[in-house]
């Protein structure tokens, strides 16, 4: 980087390729945990491919996102997916293959991919 012009292109391209809190409910939310486990776990790469797909496929009702600690590092990176009046899914151990899959599968084709979630034992 090397102006100001720069930084300020670079932030424009980026605003566009992850959302904010700021976006209207009607949105699809993929929530990506970037603390330092998933961060250390390869979560990096897969923000980095989910908001490139969501752009490059023009998806204007999903916004990418990423938040702090989920709390469970052992499933490091975790992808949560938010839509409009749907349970929370939750992808755990994701890496940027698993996340072009999620991303066909769950938000294109509205298929949720049973062998990649995070499953709660009920009787807990």
């Amino acid at each position: 980087m090397k102006s100001l012009e720069e930084l300020r292109a670079i932030r424009e391209k980026m605003n566009g390729n992850i959302g904010f809190r700021s976006e209207s409910s009607d949105d699809t939310r993929i929530v990506v945990g970037m603390a330092t486990c998933g961060i250390a776990s390869g979560a990096r790469p897969v923000l980095k491919t989910l908001s490139d797909e969501v752009q490059k496929r023009g998806l204007k009702h999903v916004k990418v996102c990423q938040t702090g600690c989920i709390g469970l590092c052992q499933y490091e990176p975790i992808v949560e997916i938010y839509e409009p009046g749907k349970e929370k899914v939750t992808y755990v151990k994701v890496n940027p293959e698993k996340a072009i899959d999620i991303l066909e599968q769950h938000i294109v084709r509205g298929q949720a991919i049973d062998k990649y979630m995070l499953h709660v034992n009920e009787n807990m």
